[in-house]
């Protein structure tokens, strides 16, 4: 195929490959570092991307423009019924007549195959971390394994009171609380036959049988063994210590003693740590996380996938005043109580997430000169890019089985998951993988595709790995597919609404009757708050006792806390009794969380307002001036919350929804917004590379993104804010070339 450099019309410089159009540093990306990486021919990798972009590009428009019409009539059907009596039955037979709401086929299995046991029987934590950037990346790749002593010690877990604050040095006292906790923990996954694991003075291995087994001698000298026998799997014998490894829930448990510590001598049994497996599976995030609005940020993300792949991605940084490199950490090697070695996955199973099928990226142009859709380009170049993983030298491999797995967000119901199984397809068939190689999860976040979830399932059944749900993303679709059928409540009031509950037990209900107990991962939503672990502790265990086998925390320290849970709740039982249930409500879940805005004081529409906006802001401006699209954002109270792109969604939507039903006034919202700022503007006072958007709003190119997150938010597809973003993320990286006219906006 031939490749030459051409000059375009705007002076951009372009690859030209047959009829494509590519960006130079993603053409250099692919033909210096992905191509040699997988040994692929060059000219059959850009001839099949360029055959599948013809063929595919229009039916992604069409389904795009299906969305459109189908929520035009949904609006045009609120607006006629304005002021009448809901009516639920007229509503579902309006749904289904304009096909939003298909009548659900057969039941079925899903017959994905060839599943690490990481998704498909292990239940356990699931990290999601933006993968291009690469200390993030690696931290949760390498968060499979993490001590329980240093999650508790540095986090709130353990109250600061009574001598047991955190300061600078060891805290004996603190540490000493730290093991009393882990104690308990061990009595309860771990117990030992008519005993406790605080009255340890020592652990020991008993070799005279034919196998290896496990023994603790107790402080009045009586020895004794586990109440279960079979949970100890196997060791390792050190100079200073030993390692005794543990199997409970189908995870791992690691008790490891040294008499000499600083800790363990201080401890029962002398244990200095204990390890737990927590991140079990982690997702590298292409899309709500990241900003990336052009070719450049594409490759950077690209690239660290590609690193993670070849196990090759390092990361410097400093930590207590020396300088270190981050890597992927090793497997992890035992001796099996049966004498055989006994090899562990040293790293968390990664998964992708793709970009949805709306935004398009300038990285290819195709024969038409127009950017083509980003969720085609990713599905090609990140499985291209794993590809890498069965060829690297290090002999770290990610699927054990040989499956790739996608995440893929924002579908909106049947024909969506259909067109995803294409697409999936025709990249196998591009990079010459078997059939169904590609693995995908299906993030049930949109309302067409909850009511809709089995025939979702169905369309995408023979690959399926993942579902899940999520409150923001979720709730802000909600916002906008009902956006006139009149005000809705409050935040905080929308999260006890029926809808909400019957969604999240919808999912686990379809997913369990769809075959994916034993088969694929049932996932629930993140973990907000990295600074409020006691609180994560006291509430997450709700998720698996509600069905999930996967949710969502946001660093490594929440993985590991989280892990206990999972040896509280056995969540394959916890399927299996929740699989007589009655499905939950569908009438509850196409209720729309409407409200009385005539109950609400002026000073309730305030701090509504003021949440809304402080939320938008404090992400946008990261977001718009420095690129960052994942981070720790003070709320308004100043706690912080692990913030991505699906806050904007919910908060710029509600602000919208009340203006339009005359909650609020504009002049009121943008007098928020402008207060706001000036918050947000001191919140990030410490940081020397923040620039201030209250200096001056008309300037403030992040200030403005979030005026039109707002006040545009009614016209946005599904409420999307990708294609707002995007435009001034783009306009503050290249001010000269952009042609947003800021003047035109409110």
């Amino acid at each position: 195929m031939k490749t030459e450099v051409v000059r375009d019309a705007d002076r951009d410089d372009r690859c030209t490959v047959g009829n494509l159009r590519v960006n130079p540093v993603f053409y250099r990306f692919v033909e210096d570092e992905l191509l040699p990486a997988i040994s692929f021919d060059s000219a059959a990798f850009w001839r099949g991307f360029e055959d599948l972009i013809d063929d595919l590009t229009p039916v992604n428009r069409e389904l795009l423009q299906v969305r459109d019409e189908l929520q035009r009539k949904i609006d045009a059907w609120h607006k006629a019924r304005d002021g009448s009596r809901w009516n639920h039955d007229e509503y579902v037979d309006f749904l289904t007549g304009i096909g939003y709401l298909i009548k659900p086929g057969e039941s079925f299995q899903i017959t994905t195959s060839g599943v690490d046991p990481e998704i498909a029987t292990i239940a356990g934590p699931q990290l999601v971390v933006p993968v291009n950037n690469a200390r993030f990346a690696l931290n949760a790749a390498n968060a499979r394994w993490g001590s329980l002593y240093d999650a508790l010690y540095g986090s709130d877990v353990i109250a600061e009171k009574d001598g047991q604050r955190r300061g600078s040095s060891y805290n004996k006292q603190r540490g000493a609380a730290v093991i009393r906790y882990a104690i308990s923990f061990l009595d309860r996954a771990l117990p030992l036959d008519t005993a406790s694991h605080g009255d340890v003075v020592n652990y020991a291995l008993d070799l005279a049988a034919s196998s290896v087994t496990f023994r603790a001698t107790l402080k009045d000298g009586r020895t004794v063994t586990l109440r279960d026998a079979e949970t100890f799997v196997g060791y390792k014998v050190m100079d200073d210590g030993h390692s005794f490894l543990f199997l409970h829930n189908n995870l791992h448990i690691e008790i490891q003693t040294d008499r000499e510590h600083v800790i363990g001598r201080d401890a029962p049994g002398n244990v200095c740590d204990i390890v737990l497996e927590a991140a079990i599976t982690t997702i590298q995030d292409c899309e709500d996380s990241v900003s990336a609005v052009d070719a450049e940020d594409k490759v950077r993300v690209y690239r660290n996938w590609l690193g993670l792949m070849q196990c090759s991605l390092e990361a410097v940084l400093e930590k207590d005043g020396r300088q270190m490199t981050r890597r992927l950490s090793a497997d992890r090697e035992y001796t099996a109580v049966d004498g055989e070695v006994l090899v562990l996955p040293g790293r968390s199973l990664l998964l992708v997430r793709s970009v949805g099928h709306l935004m398009t990226s300038d990285a290819v142009l195709d024969r038409n000169g127009e950017e083509i859709f980003e969720s085609t380009l990713d599905a090609v170049v990140t499985s291209a890019c794993a590809i890498a993983n069965s060829r690297q030298s290090q002999m770290l491999p990610n699927s054990r089985s040989g499956s790739i797995y996608i995440v893929m967000p924002k579908m909106h119901g049947p024909d969506e998951a259909a067109f995803t199984n294409t697409l999936f397809a025709r990249v196998e068939e591009l990079l010459q993988l078997a059939p169904n190689t590609l693995k995908v999860g299906v993030m049930d976040e949109e309302r067409r595709t909850t009511v809709n979830l089995q025939e979702c399932i169905r369309a995408v059944k023979e690959r399926l790995v993942f579902i899940n749900t999520g409150f923001l993303d979720r709730t802000g679709d909600e916002i906008h597919t009902s956006m006139h059928a009149g005000p809705m409540l409050p935040k905080e009031s929308i999260k006890t609404q029926p809808w909400i509950s019957a969604y999240e037990d919808w999912n686990v209900d379809i997913g369990i009757r769809c075959g994916l107990s034993g088969k694929a991962q049932i996932g629930k939503g993140m973990w907000p708050k990295p600074d409020l672990m006691k609180q994560m502790m006291d509430t997450k265990q709700a998720q698996l006792e509600a069905g999930a086998s996967c949710a969502w925390v946001p660093s490594p320290t929440a993985a590991t806390l989280h892990a206990m849970h999972y040896h509280t709740v056995n969540v394959r039982q916890r399927q299996d009794d929740i699989a007589s249930r009655q499905l939950a409500s569908l009438e509850d879940i196409l209720t729309p969380p409407l409200g009385d805005p005539s109950t609400l004081t002026a000073t309730a529409i305030q701090d509504e307002l003021n949440n809304n906006a402080q939320g938008i802001l404090g992400y946008v401006v990261r977001w718009i001036d420095q690129g960052v699209g994942c981070s720790k954002v003070p709320d308004i109270s100043g706690a912080g919350l692990m913030e991505d792109r699906a806050t904007l969604r919910i908060s710029s939507q509600h602000i919208a929804n009340w203006l339009l039903h005359d909650v609020t006034t504009e002049e009121q919202v943008l007098a928020t917004l402008k207060r706001m700022a000036g918050i947000v503007d001191e919140q990030n006072s410490s940081d020397p590379g923040y620039e201030r958007m209250s200096d001056d709003f008309d300037a403030s190119i992040a200030f403005q993104a979030a005026c039109d997150l707002v006040f545009k938010a009614c016209e946005q597809s599904n409420g999307y804010t990708e294609p707002l973003l995007h435009a001034r993320r783009r306009q503050k990286k290249n001010p000269l070339s952009c042609a947003l006219n800021l003047s035109t906006l409110p």
